[in-house]
């Protein structure tokens, strides 16, 4: 049976492209990495627990993707640009095929985006993931959640509600024709994280967040930390189509999963979100506005009756 340090020198020891930032990666006690002067270090963490965070079994290669491509989605939403990730892995055997393909998903998109792999740990145990990635914003420019302002637009990217509809799917309580089914189940199982559009909106937006937890639960964090309330329209909300309105809506407002990005932005630049959604090929689209009362989120539905914010995901009490 390999060890723990030959799993680690044949699945995840990859040199560091030429110019990389990485001074020492995988192999030392400790990785050596150069920033940028005048760039501020963006880090975030990510853990995901099977049966918990995806369905048990996921296949390996979408799984390597999906575990880089949510810590990379949290970047996108500060504006940062991916640079580096260490990788904790609990396994129940020392499976040399799903480490393989586990692999082979991760670096595909590790090398997209030009994330070098520098370090990490690996043991036995129920299947666990965690990453840890680092990126770099200008300090002056980075996004953050607490930049809201009366009378901002919302908007949002791509669109939302497919990861839950997969969900919904697999646990029998929706149908979708194999098509629909089939794309529903990339979202969910491969999500794509929106760097360019956050690299973009940088001296753009005035807040931002990833859209992990449901629509509504992730506004209600930006207004949360910007002190401020808003109104949202939700006829207006780009969401999946399955045929049961009731369930659109909560795929749409409560779903998760989707890592698309909620951004705020003055009314002046209207023209410049329009212009980098055609620039990108990536629908960019005003659903609400901020305003002053503090914290409280007000959802309207196509008549204009008031909608219940539905809460998000919830780590202790929901499950796939």
């Amino acid at each position: 049976m390999a060890s723990e340090f030959d799993l680690i020198r044949r699945f995840f020891d990859r040199p560091a492209p030429p110019g990389s930032r990485t001074l020492l990666g995988v192999g030392d006690d400790a990785a050596l990495l150069r920033v940028e002067p005048g760039m501020a270090l963006a880090v975030t963490t990510d853990m995901l627990l099977a049966g918990r965070h995806f369905p048990d079994p996921t296949p390996p290669r979408a799984l390597g993707h999906k575990s880089l491509a949510v810590n990379l989605s949290d970047l996108a939403a500060m504006g940062a640009t991916p640079r580096w990730a260490t990788l904790s892995i609990a396994l129940p055997a020392a499976d040399e095929a799903w480490l393989s393909e586990f692999a082979a998903g991760l670096f595909a998109l590790a090398r997209r985006f030009e994330v070098d792999l520098v370090g990490g740990d690996t043991t036995r145990g129920p299947l666990t993931i965690s990453l840890t990635v680092l990126g770099e914003v200008p300090a002056e420019h980075a996004l953050t959640r607490a930049g809201a302002r009366p009378g901002d637009d919302i908007w949002v990217s791509g669109e939302l509600g497919q990861a839950a509809a997969a969900l919904a799917v697999l646990r029998g309580d929706a149908r979708l024709e194999s098509q629909a089914a089939a794309r529903a189940r990339a979202r969910l199982e491969m999500p794509e994280p929106r760097i360019a559009l956050g690299e973009r909106l940088r001296g753009i937006a005035s807040a931002a967040i990833d859209v992990s937890d449901g629509f509504a639960a992730d506004l209600g964090h930006v207004l949360e930390r910007s002190g401020v309330g808003a109104l949202v329209h939700a006829a207006l909300l780009p969401g999946v189509r399955t045929g049961d309105a009731a369930l659109d809506l909560h795929c749409v407002l409560a779903g998760g999963d989707d890592y698309e990005l909620i951004f705020t932005a003055g009314q002046q630049a209207r023209a410049a979100v329009t212009a980098l959604a055609a620039e990108l090929d990536l629908p960019l689209t005003r659903v609400g506005a901020v305003q002053a009362t503090p914290t409280r989120l007000v959802l309207l539905d196509a008549q204009g009756a008031q909608i219940a914010p539905p809460a998000g995901y919830d780590h202790f009490a929901d499950a796939p």
